[in-house]
């Protein structure tokens, strides 16, 4: 008999088989596509030779992960790639602010009116950040928090609505480019918690960047999955599961699911029947004959650019998308180019871009239009360098990868108690109520991103039970 069995090889699934394999548990991983990677894959989804990464690009929280900080990854192949700027939110007017490793020149960005308040906003917490991330990272009672003074002040900043943050803010600039910050999760700005989002984004580029993985998302599940290798676990790739019944024996199973498919095959019922899932995206992935031609150029040499020409512009773009059941007219737009770092994603001389906007959970239209229109006001000719297009709306993104129900490439709706209180309002979210069977995906704590937390938080809960059984 097995002692665990992880059911899905996304970045959480094989984290939480790592750990467990670290500690001399047997651990065997099934999946049912016929690679790993689950959101951290890489595919020629356009035309030979063109390397797309077909949901998470950009990894700011994979490079903070204390998980992943913790397991040799480099030795397996990862290898992070810094572009000159982590991120660009570009203008109208051709300028742009950023988001830079440095402070000073990120709050210069934003205008004299607003540099003060940036560096003061940022600068108390960041000598702690990596304390902050693994305390941040590992709530609730999965670990104490080593520096709670700076995790209460933290709260006292980022508990509230990211509008009561930005009051600190004068101009449109750093309200923007914080406004933009937030949206990544798809959360409303005035929901509660978001002041945190944006400020865990910032903090985390300051501290080590948005890098790109060298090749693609996917080096960073095959790294995971080779260093599981090592360590004596195996890994069965076409596996389809379906119910409990089609897997080995084992003393626990873990789930990187979504809690929907988790009630169906363990036969929870209506157990997570309270779980919301949120707003769906509509993704395209471009071939390029050359660089996006930005007209801010800060903009050329950002990995990640944000797509919005101000704080009220993203605003009502989350608002049509998560609350008025409709596509937004001018998308608030998520952008990565890795050629800016890696050249070798695409042949020489060409580009992949990356790029999506929020639409309704399971709209089935077409965002095409309205997302070329959005970044022709900042790259004037971006049509004429599109080589071919991979578009993929909600219905397909729930096809491609089970986890993401409605098109929510977060695995849940990131709003109200539901942020950090996921899958349900349990001290304990990562067990269920089969007693050997737990849920490690970005349904629960800290939730979404390519950062395997909840799969090493999830270890914890599993080998504590572990432990227990032998006693």
């Amino acid at each position: 008999m097995l002692d665990v069995v992880v059911v899905g090889a996304g970045p959480n699934g094989l984290t939480a088989a790592v750990e467990l394999a670290r500690r001399g548990f047997s651990v065997a991983v099934f999946e049912a596509r016929d690679t790993v990677g689950g959101g951290a894959r890489t595919e020629e989804l356009t035309l030979p030779g063109f390397r797309h990464d077909p949901c998470s690009a950009a990894h700011p929280l994979g490079i903070n992960s204390p998980a992943f900080r913790a397991l040799p990854l480099e030795r397996y192949g990862l290898e992070w790639l810094q572009p000159e700027l982590p991120m660009a939110h570009p203008f109208t007017d051709g300028t742009a602010a950023v988001l830079s490793r440095s402070v000073a020149e990120t709050a210069a960005s934003f205008g004299a009116r607003d540099a003060g308040a940036y560096r003061r906003l940022v600068e108390p917490f960041l000598p702690k950040w990596d304390t902050l991330a693994r305390d941040f990272m590992s709530l609730p009672l999965t670990a104490l928090p080593r520096d709670p003074v700076t995790l209460a002040r933290f709260g006292l900043v980022g508990l509230p609505p990211s509008t009561w943050l930005m009051r600190r803010f004068r101009d449109e600039r750093a309200k923007a480019l914080f406004s933009g910050l937030v949206a990544h999760v798809m959360a409303p700005l005035s929901g509660v918690a978001t002041g945190a989002i944006g400020l865990v984004f910032a903090l985390a580029a300051h501290a080590r960047g948005w890098p790109v993985a060298r090749g693609g998302s996917q080096s960073i599940s095959d790294a995971l999955a080779a260093y599981l290798k090592d360590l004596g676990g195996t890994v069965h790739t076409d596996y389809e599961v379906k119910r409990l019944d089609d897997l080995p024996p084992a003393r626990a199973y873990v789930f990187d699911t979504s809690p929907t498919a988790l009630a169906r095959i363990a036969g929870l019922g209506r157990y997570y029947d309270g779980y919301r899932y949120g707003p769906g995206v509509f993704k395209v992935d471009y071939a390029l004959d050359g660089p996006v031609p930005w007209t801010a150029p800060e903009a050329r040499v950002a990995g990640t650019v944000q797509i919005g020409a101000s704080s009220a512009e993203i605003g009502t773009a989350l608002r049509a998308a998560s609350r008025e059941g409709r596509a937004p007219d001018k998308p608030f737009m998520i952008t990565v180019q890795p050629g800016v770092v890696d050249p070798d994603r695409a042949p020489e001389g060409k580009q992949v871009f990356w790029a999506y906007g929020h639409v309704p959970s399971g709209w089935d239209g077409d965002l095409t239009d309205a997302l070329e229109r959005q970044l022709e006001r900042f790259a004037p000719g971006f049509r004429d360098r599109v080589l071919a297009r991979a578009t993929a709306g909600p219905p397909e993104l729930a096809a491609r990868n089970a986890n993401y129900i409605g098109g929510d490439i977060g695995s849940g709706a990131v709003t109200g108690l539901q942020i950090l209180l996921r899958p349900k309002l349990s001290l304990s979210p990562y067990g269920t109520p089969h007693p050997v069977v737990f849920i490690c995906s970005s349904a629960t704590p800290p939730g979404p991103g390519v950062h395997g937390m909840s799969g090493h938080n999830a270890a914890k809960a599993v080998w504590r039970r572990l432990r227990q059984q032998q006693v």
